[in-house]
């Protein structure tokens, strides 16, 4: 009983070998299962044989996956090998801000390293005692803001006797009337004008228009002295005082004007 408990695992393990054999074939295995494979082969004909036949069609499948265009085993095995035979890459980035540093400084002889630390501490005391004259130069007391310091007018000088007299004069002269023609819209302002030429009394048509009144105005050397609420005007022409005759001619024209429904001699 005893001696068949200690043949049971050695008829056992064939058992186990074959199931790795397919496997072992492909070349899939690691090195504890390759080995114990391996020995097995060595000392069993019979797992050998079993073996044989297995890599036999192994071979068979990959022909036939070549035929039908697939990749074979021994290309994929080549792709991997390449791969690891590649070396390993350097790290996409460089060196950062801080290594470059760190490194320009880690090259700098003692001595050099203690002048670069004095150069810059002195930068800073300078720096520092620049702000600080700054913010004392420009103190809060001194600043001052511009203001608006109304002055008082002078009293105006009296006028002299010289001057009095010339703006007596000035206002004892008569002014010149305001020339403006008036219709339904406001008065028209035209120009001023002394009275001496020849006047006449005028009426327009109700559809006059503005700019056929000024033209009929500068056609006419007239200006418009005085109207009236009723839409009557007081015109005056030129400068000049015209004889009866011309006067008469005048107004025979200004009646024959088809703005004009009624033109009068006036005083």
């Amino acid at each position: 009983m005893m001696a068949m408990s200690k043949t049971m695992p050695e008829r056992s393990e064939p058992g186990d070998i074959e199931a790795l054999l397919p496997w072992y074939a492909a070349g899939t295995l690691d090195a504890r299962d390759s080995r114990r494979v391996a020995e097995a082969l060595d000392r069993d004909p019979e797992l050998a044989r079993q073996y044989a036949v297995i890599l036999e069609e192994y071979a068979a499948t990959i022909e036939l996956n070549e035929s039908l265009g697939a990749p074979s085993s021994r290309t994929m095995h080549k792709l991997f090998a390449a791969i690891d035979a590649e070396p390993a890459q350097a790290a996409a980035g460089g060196p950062g801000l801080g290594a470059r540093f760190a490194g320009f400084f880690a090259g700098l002889s003692p001595k050099a390293l203690a002048w670069t630390a004095s150069a810059a501490a002195l930068a800073l005391l300078l720096q520092a005692g620049l702000i600080g004259a700054m913010l004392a130069w420009h103190r809060p007391g001194e600043v001052q803001t511009a203001s608006y310091q109304p002055q008082q007018d002078a009293a105006p000088a009296p006028p002299s006797g010289a001057a009095t007299r010339e703006r007596t004069a000035e206002s004892a002269r008569p002014a010149a009337p305001m020339v403006m023609a008036e219709r339904s819209g406001g008065p028209v302002v035209r120009s001023l004008a002394p009275q001496t030429g020849p006047r006449a009394l005028v009426k327009f048509v109700p559809d006059a228009r503005a700019a056929e009144i000024s033209a009929l105005l500068d056609r006419y050397d007239a200006v418009v002295t005085e109207s009236s609420r009723g839409g009557v005007f007081r015109l005056q022409f030129g400068n000049r005082a015209l004889s009866k005759q011309a006067q008469d001619d005048l107004i025979g024209r200004l009646q024959k004007e088809p703005i004009i429904s009624v033109v009068l001699s006036a005083p």
